[in-house]
């Protein structure tokens, strides 16, 4: 792995001056007859510009959830109205309309969604997907905006841009079709961009080439980036900043280098020595966690992950610890965390 992403010095002021984003106590709930799933439960972070935040953690702990609820995606009738604050740029998105959050969606904030090859329209061409909000959220007319989809095309490192914008979905490639949807997300320099397992399926050089290509946009546009992964190397190379999710809940925070240093939270710990690493002698086995993610149904009163966890102690079955401070900006929420 190589070293942490390092803030800029243009973001560095940003931080001083307050979050971009201030997510507080947010709580998804789901109904599922006989059951309410604790989806997502009291999540708190905060992000500045120019700054990225890993968003990591197992299958089934959250992430994706908290991301379609921060784009107010997640909303009955698929689940309870959420609660809590997710507070962009001074205005809680919470507490707006659908029509107030369709005009920021796009525009202030967008979404690079998991799933390029079903996430983009098949019966529209790139083009036109990529001129369509410019068109809405910036006024531009359509000959404008289709010559700034193409000059987009050609930002994220597609060839022959002009081809490419009149083509449909189907007849791209995986790596063309992410790099089309980062387009779309970027087209109105949003402030704020949450990219959901924007390298899933993709080869490993394409993978670079994606993260090389979001970290130049960010550097162009100096948007802000909440990026959702499971892939601890990839928050290495890229991150500012990781949050580790269990069960629904943010369980660790810290500067990426301080979290891979000095994990603090047994589970952020099991999740760095389960990382292959290539040794002279390297051993049969891979460490592993024992047992499984409780699901949303199951999740006990106390501590989610004590069952799991070698650390824990009686009051970790009875009640759920904080995220409190351990270290500066360094959080965990655990009653018996490991030594620094």
């Amino acid at each position: 792995m190589t070293a942490a992403a390092t803030l800029p010095r243009d973001a560095r002021a940003a931080a001083a001056e307050g979050p971009l984003l201030a997510v507080r106590d947010l709580t998804v709930h789901i109904p599922v007859p006989p059951h309410v799933l604790r989806a997502v439960d009291g999540v708190s972070f905060e992000l500045n510009r120019g700054e990225t935040l890993g968003l990591v953690g197992e299958s089934g702990s959250g992430k994706t959830l908290t991301a379609l609820t921060l784009m107010r995606l997640l909303e009955p009738p698929l689940a309870e109205m959420p609660r809590g604050e997710v507070v962009l740029e001074g205005t809680d998105l919470m507490r707006l309309s659908e029509i107030e959050m369709s005009a920021l969606r796009g525009r202030t904030v967008s979404m690079v969604f998991q799933e390029p090859m079903t996430s983009l329209n098949p019966v529209m061409t790139v083009g036109r997907q990529i001129a369509e909000p410019m068109v809405r959220h910036l006024g531009l007319s359509t000959r404008m905006a289709t010559m700034r989809a193409e000059e987009m095309l050609r930002l994220v490192g597609i060839p022959d841009p002009a081809r490419v914008a009149r083509a449909y979905p189907h007849l791209l490639s995986g790596g063309m079709r992410q790099r089309a949807m980062i387009a779309i997300a970027l087209a109105c320099r949003p402030a704020l961009l949450v990219a959901d397992e924007p390298t899933t399926a993709l080869d490993v050089t394409v993978q670079a080439q994606i993260l090389d290509l979001l970290a130049a946009m960010q550097r162009e546009i100096g948007s802000a980036i909440l990026l959702i992964t499971h892939d601890l190397a990839v928050i290495a190379e890229t991150a500012h900043r990781v949050a580790v999710m269990y069960a629904g809940r943010i369980v660790e925070e810290a500067p990426v280098a301080s979290l891979f240093a000095a994990p603090r939270h047994p589970y952020t710990r099991g999740l760095l020595a389960s990382i292959p690493r290539i040794e002279r002698r390297p051993e049969p086995t891979l460490p592993e966690i024992p047992g499984m993610v409780p699901g949303p149904a199951e999740r006990p009163a106390g501590c989610a992950f004590a069952p799991r966890c070698g650390r824990a102690q009686p009051r970790c079955a009875a009640k759920a610890p904080a995220l409190l401070p351990l270290a500066p900006g360094h959080r965990a929420a655990c009653w018996n965390p490991e030594d620094g």
